[in-house]
Order: C-alpha cells, then sequence, then structure tokens
C-alpha cells in the first residue's frame, strides 16, 4: 500500500506521472465488476453515515440535568431517553468501520498484487483506485467530525455508567438495544481514538501487510521442500 500512495505522489516509479487517472469517469472492467459493486454498496452507505454524523447533536444537556438532579426519577429517564438512540447511531458507525476495513482488504488485494506494478495496477484498475480514493476521502472527513464533536464520547460515557448502575440494581434498561459489555469495551476503544477510522484502516493494513509476508513465507518453504524433495 506504501508504493501505492507513492505512486499518486509521484514518489516512485519514472513513468507515474505519464498516464492519466480518470476519476470522474472510471468505469469497472468485467473482472472488477464484483469487488466494484461490493465496495460500492459500502462507498453509498458511508454518505449516509457521514450525514448523520454531521448532523449528530449529542445530549449533553440532558446529561448536565440528570447529574445535577441524580434524584429525580423524570430527569434520569429524560437523559435515558435522549442517549439511547444517540448510542445505536455510535453503533451503526462503529459497525461500519469493519465494513470499510473489509472493503479496503478487497481493493488492497487486487491494487497491490505482485503481477503488476503498483502504476500499472492505477493505470489498468482506475474504478477500483477511484473507489480507494473515496475510502481515503470518507476517513478524512469521519475523523475530522468526530474529533470536533466531544459530544461523542460524552454521551458514550454516560451510557456506560447508566447501564452499569442498572445491572449493579438489577434495573432492566427496556431500549431493546443495549450494547454488551464485549461490543461497548470495543466501541470505547473505538472512540477514543482521535482519529478512529484512520487508526481501523491503518491496522487492517498492517495486518493486510503482515499476512501477504506470511503467505509469501511460507509458500517459499514449500517450494524449498518440494526442490529438495526432488533431488
Amino acid at each position: 500500500m506504501g508504493n501505492l500512495i507513492k505512486v499518486l505522489t509521484r514518489d516512485i516509479d519514472n513513468n507515474a506521472g505519464n498516464f492519466f487517472l480518470d476519476f470522474e469517469n472510471a468505469q469497472p472492467s468485467q473482472s472488477e465488476t464484483e469487488v466494484w459493486e461490493t465496495v460500492n454498496q459500502v462507498l453509498t452507505e458511508a454518505k449516509v453515515i457521514l450525514d448523520d454524523l454531521q448532523t449528530y447533536k449529542g445530549a449533553g444537556e440532558e446529561i448536565r440535568q440528570a447529574i445535577q438532579n441524580p434524584n429525580v426519577e423524570g430527569v434520569q429517564e429524560k437523559a435515558w431517553a435522549a442517549v439511547v438512540p444517540l448510542v445505536a447511531k455510535l453503533k451503526t458507525f462503529y459497525e461500519f468501520s469493519q465494513k470499510l476495513e473489509s472493503s479496503l482488504h478487497c481493493l488492497l488485494d487486487i491494487l497491490t498484487s505482485a503481477d503488476s506494478t503498483p502504476t500499472q495496477h492505477l493505470e489498468q484498475k482506475q474504478a477500483l483506485a477511484r473507489q480507494f480514493a473515496h475510502i481515503l476521502h470518507f476517513t478524512l472527513r469521519f475523523d475530522e467530525l468526530k474529533m470536533t464533536n466531544p459530544a461523542i464520547q460524552n454521551d458514550f460515557s454516560y451510557y456506560r455508567r447508566t447501564i452499569s448502575r442498572m445491572r449493579i440494581n438489577n434495573v432492566s434498561s427496556d431500549s431493546g438495544s443495549e450494547v454488551n459489555n464485549e461490543l461497548a469495551n470495543r466501541m470505547s476503544l473505538f472512540y477514543a481514538s482521535a482519529t478512529p477510522m484512520l487508526k481501523t484502516l491503518s491496522d487492517a493494513t498492517s495486518k493486510f501487510v503482515s499476512d501477504v509476508s506470511l503467505s509469501f513465507h511460507f509458500h517459499g518453504i514449500l517450494s524449498l521442500r518440494r526442490n529438495i524433495g526432488a533431488h
């Protein structure tokens, strides 16, 4: 992936600047169509995710009132009613990051295969290169919006504290969409990052590179054993 980025910035390949990337009109070839359609579904959802994040207002006032009036049941219920649907949105954002990670893996698998150079991949698979660029754009935009909205972590922290208190007191949340402990821990780590979507894709890329390296190493050992056995 590093070489792919370098080609886009013309840091490698003497001929990197001698081809045209048609990001406006690039269409997938027959061999690219299946991957393109799969990734396109995710990119379509990405627009909805950004719209929802951009309009995310949080429940700051309701939470403040609940903290200031811990014994007023009506105030507590109002804060809880405000936070639950927001946490459902945060869950959707987190789950979408997993879809984006899967899409990135599909694109990297094709755009970094050993049968062509990074420049050739970009030249021959422009529709997929365009989708790769859209994923990067979404990632930067999502993280920009998240960094400027402290309500996200405040809402989720309040939700976790309230759920914990309810469990201790053996009280049902009655929300029908409670986030279990395992998922809550993963979401907490995700939102704790200043750039959660970029971290997700960075970790996914590192794993992809590691898996590819292990695969090459494994096949190299098998080839060596076959050669030894032949003699």
